[in-house]
């Protein structure tokens, strides 16, 4: 009976992990082609990752991180002749890290305060994309930076220049979205 219990778990984890996994695919594809702001297209696909992290733990968190980080790739453009192991490398680490600390985030603070569990993790999501994303440009291609930023700090060009307002974005999104996170995760909790 155990057994049974588990498999029934493990097939409700698998079937709602791979569910989320599309909803990112679509999110990312779809905000990819159209949403954008500055020089590259900011992403509501940061909601769908910080629900799974909260759902299913930090493992599945960082899976959706990295499937995110994936498709963020294809909008990776100019990066990729500077530096194609720098893209790589900085791509798969922020969206990997956003959906791995989302998920430590929420599971430290959720028996103490779901709601605060989920805002920490919609908070921490985008903090991780676009800190970790600052750090690869300053370690792979600061001297591109450099070069736009003319007159203007590096790290002032890199945080207006290509951070910018995405992060205010994606920030904004997955807070105004932490009431919806909130209840998604409490039916997906009961259904499991």
């Amino acid at each position: 009976m155990n057994t049974q219990t588990n498999n029934k778990f493990d097939v409700r984890k698998l079937t709602g992990l791979a569910l989320l996994t599309a909803i990112v695919v679509v999110l990312q594809l779809l905000t990819t082609a159209v949403a954008r702001a500055g020089m590259f297209s900011f992403t509501i696909a940061l909601v769908p990752i910080v629900v799974g992290a909260a759902l299913y733990g930090w493992k599945s968190g960082a899976w959706l991180g990295f499937v995110f980080a994936c498709l963020t790739l294809l909008d990776a453009g100019a990066f990729f002749a500077i530096s194609i192991p720098g893209t790589i490398i900085t791509c798969i680490v922020k969206g990997t890290m956003a959906g791995l600390m989302a998920g430590v985030m929420y599971k430290l603070i959720e028996k103490k305060n779901k709601f605060i569990a989920v805002l920490v993790a919609a908070i921490i999501a985008p903090i991780m994309n676009s800190g970790f994303f600052v750090l690869g440009c300053l370690l792979f291609f600061a001297d591109f930076a450099k070069q736009l930023a003319g007159d203007t700090n590096v790290l002032v060009f890199i945080l207006v220049g290509f951070v910018g307002i995405n992060f205010f974005i994606e920030l904004g999104v997955n807070l105004v979205l932490s009431p919806t996170i909130v209840k998604l995760i409490r039916i997906g909790k009961k259904t499991t």
